[in-house]
């Protein structure tokens, strides 16, 4: 049928009867294959099994809409879950191997340790487990939510699904709506009797101190293991890449070429600053005492030996000719010969220095050694500097005094390796120095950790594991957003200048309820889609048009992932130079919770929805400040332009009003964000428990009313329209498995809208009912008696 034929009626359509209504479906299509329209065929390798309808409905001035609703399932329901899995394994198995490396310690810290390696092994059996049990799997690309309970599939979103309304109207040109509909991120195997991640994190930190105490450890908070990950995660990316550049300027210097050698001596002057600033933090030279202290046969340095030195901290160059001007810095004489650069206080690293163990195991321990060997860094880089500028002026004086007859033959009497010579001695001294500050850093990040580890023994691998199950299903779900926000802007100057200035946001539209079991279901989604905050995106070039080249590939460790969306050749060229550039690219994602069923009505008279209304209005003020951003970075013809005339500003600031509103149910709150989020280019999600019911009922809602804003719907339809799509929906949710097998609704064939319950069992639960029975019949047996 063609879509674009249908100004003056042309198009024949269908009408389906259902309970009495006249339904205008025009076609419907049960997993068929994409729709180049809808997707793309670069996206089937993405999108599978979709699932399509068609509809006819009269507009204001009695013209005719078609509108195309298809659902598809997405690959990256299992692939995303499946690279975390191996990332876990291979991370836990650094901290193994991190751990082992700490070298002997006393009878009790080596015993802790061990008991921690036990765990982290316990943790990868599991994981590996289910990575195989995952890789055994064949069939539909999602996971339905009669499995939700099911271990070996925890780590999997719930119904995870595209939904694309492509609305097509006379003398105009078509456009679409997108949204993504997911189960609540949650931990479901593991339940709920004792709440959610957001409570049991809270739990565990109160807990961990009085476990501190009793493992004689430090107590570290949250910010400061957050911190030792940092560290270690900046050491080993740094590290090796200061190693490299440090090769590449020896050979620039062998090829004496001087643009080659100021460019890289500028990176290895920027890196290195970075390694330098990253280590400047008390809590590795505190961690460093520790873990000395843990050593056998420690014993404490006394104050009345020596007196303390102060050590200032060196200040790194701004630019690659720029030295120190510290008072103990390195003074690099007679810079030429590069062989004797002298230093007041200690000796310089100018030369090959003597390698220290990294730990000393000595009794007495110098607590300002650190700071001189981390200065040594810094100093060892001035070194370099000076020598390469010192090269280069004697290269550009001599050009200058030799007579144009001559150059030639006076560049070809140089050795080409003099410049390698020189500076080979002082890049060998950068690059131990590195390596020892390094390895000293590491294995006091890591005793930071191995004591974080030894307070949460009880409990802290356990919630480790929820979090990373919450996550890896918000993760999926982000990444299937963005892959098809990315390829439906592709063609959008405005919405690509966007997303390298600012970035986009993701807002997530819950209907859980905060009654019994919903509450640990929405703290669990809390805390996952907070730590999305986590991820970045980078745009890459595709080797192929193979589906197997175009999948998203995620880097990285828990405290930070990567995700690269391969795009194909010919969409790769059409992106701005930033972002073929791989530039990071940041998702703002924001949580926004009414909870619309029976249970809410409970919650809101007899129990507490406190958790609902600090999550609105948290998420808020991250709308508002990323509204903020895009403002001064993005002009406002960048964003799309909708018929409705209140502007972005307004809406916000009625969304304000109404998250600290007292109104039971207020819908308006999930209208206002979605509205805002499609006004911003943004990314939306739509869950419940299990992404159906009442997912579907607001899914249908937002399309009808976008149908009648945008694009004109007449009023008389509004509710025709809207109880069609819904009765639809149900009649194929055998084939979409969008509802569960003993759902009534779906054997009945009952469109939800159809659907009344008595005002009681709106107000009163199983629970209260049997309180209520137990009562009477007190009352009744006082009463005969």
């Amino acid at each position: 049928m063609k879509m674009g034929e249908i100004e003056d009626g042309e198009a024949d359509h269908i009408t389906a009867d259902i309970q009495g209504q006249k339904c205008a479906l025009v076609c419907e299509s049960l997993h068929g294959t994409t729709n180049d329209k809808d997707y793309g065929p670069r996206m089937s390798a993405l999108f599978k099994n979709p699932v399509c309808k068609v509809y006819r409905f009269q507009t204001v001035d009695s013209k005719w809409m078609l509108v195309r609703e298809q659902m598809a399932e997405s690959t990256l329901s299992f692939t995303i879950p499946k690279q975390l899995i191996t990332l876990h394994i291979q991370e836990d198995s650094r901290r193994i191997q991190e751990l082992k490396d700490l070298g002997e310690l006393s009878p009790h810290w080596d015993n802790l340790r061990r008991e921690v390696i036990t765990r982290y092994d316990q943790v990868i059996r599991s994981y590996q487990e289910n990575l195989e049990e995952l890789d055994k799997l064949t069939g539909p690309s999602f996971k339905p939510s009669c499995s939700k309970a099911q271990k070996y599939l925890e780590f999997i979103p719930i119904n995870l699904h595209t939904q694309r309304m492509r609305v097509t109207c006379p003398r105009k040109t078509d456009a679409f709506y997108d949204i993504i509909t997911v189960g609540a991120p949650a931990a479901h195997f593991q339940g709920f009797k004792s709440g959610g991640l957001q409570r049991l994190l809270g739990r565990y930190e109160n807990e961990k101190k009085s476990y501190s105490t009793a493992y004689q450890c430090i107590y570290y908070s949250p910010e400061q293991t957050a911190r030792a990950r940092d560290v270690l995660g900046t050491l080993s990316e740094l590290q090796p890449l200061i190693g490299s550049l440090a090769d590449r300027l020896l050979q620039a210097a062998q090829q004496r070429c001087a643009h080659a050698l100021r460019d890289t001596l500028k990176s290895l002057a920027e890196k290195t600053e970075q390694f330098v600033h990253a280590l400047k933090d008390e809590l590795v030279k505190s961690a460093l005492l520790a873990l000395h202290a843990a050593r056998p046969g420690y014993v404490s340095k006394t104050q009345t030996q020596t007196p303390p030195l102060q050590t200032r901290a060196p200040q790194m160059p701004s630019h690659p000719g720029q030295t120190v001007t510290e008072p103990d810095a390195v003074v690099c004489n007679n810079v030429a010969g590069a062989q004797t650069p002298t230093k007041e206080e200690p000796p310089p690293p100018a030369g090959p220095l003597e390698r220290q163990d990294s730990i000393p195991h000595h009794k007495e321990y110098d607590e300002e050694e650190w700071d001189r060997v981390w200065a040594n860094v810094a100093k060892s880089l001035n070194c370099v500097i000076a020598l390469v500028d010192k090269l280069q002026e004697q290269d550009n004086n001599n050009q200058e005094s030799t007579p144009d007859q001559a150059l030639a033959d006076v560049i070809t009497s140089h050795n080409p390796s003099e410049w390698r010579e020189q500076l080979s001695p002082l890049v060998a001294s950068l690059k131990e120095c590195v390596t020892e500050v390094g390895d000293r850093a590491q294995k006091s990040m890591t005793f930071v950790l191995l004591q974080e580890a030894v307070c949460s023994i009880p409990q802290g691998l356990f919630l480790q594991q929820r979090r990373d199950v919450v996550f890896s299903q918000a993760l999926s779900a982000l990444a299937c957003g963005f892959v098809m926000r990315l390829y439906a802007g592709l063609e959008d100057k405005g919405f690509l200048q966007q997303l390298h200035l600012v970035g986009l946001v993701a807002q997530f539209e819950s209907l859980l309820s905060t009654y019994s079991e919903e509450i640990g279901m929405l703290e669990d989604m809390e805390t996952g889609i907070s730590d999305l905050h986590r991820v970045t995106f980078r745009i890459t070039e595709a080797k192929s048009d193979d589906p197997a080249d175009l999948q998203p590939v995620v880097s990285g460790r828990r405290d930070h992932y990567t995700v690269e969306v391969p795009l194909p050749q010919q969409s790769f060229q059409m992106i701005p130079p930033e972002l073929r550039e791989g530039k990071p690219l940041q998702v703002y994602p924001v949580l926004f919770n009414v909870g619309i069923n029976e249970q809410q009505t409970i919650a809101e008279r007899f129990g507490d929805i406190s958790l609902q209304e600090r999550i609105n209005q948290r998420n808020f003020e991250i709308l508002d400040g990323y509204f903020k951003t895009l403002s001064d970075k993005v002009p406002s013809e960048c964003l799309p332009c909708f018929q409705t005339q209140m502007d972005v500003k307004e809406l916000l600031e009625t969304l304000g009003q109404n998250v600290v509103t007292k109104k039971r149910k207020n819908v308006e709150i999930l209208w206002l964000a979605g509205t805002i989020c499609r006004r911003l280019n943004g990314i939306r999600f739509t869950s419940c428990k299990s992404a159906k019911d009442r997912t579907s009922m607001s899914v249908t809602l937002e399309q009808c009313a976008l149908l009648r804003d945008e694009h004109q719907l007449n009023k008389d339809y509004f509710i025709r329209a809207l109880d069609c799509m819904r009765s639809s929906r149900l009649t194929q949710g055998e084939a979409a498995q969008w509802d569960d097998p003993e759902a009534g609704s779906v054997a009945n064939h009952k469109p939800a809208s159809r659907h009344f319950y008595p005002i009681a069992l709106l107000l009163v639960s199983s629970h209260l009912l049997v309180v209520w029975l137990i009562l009477s019949l007190v009352f009744l047996l006082a009463k005969y008696q």
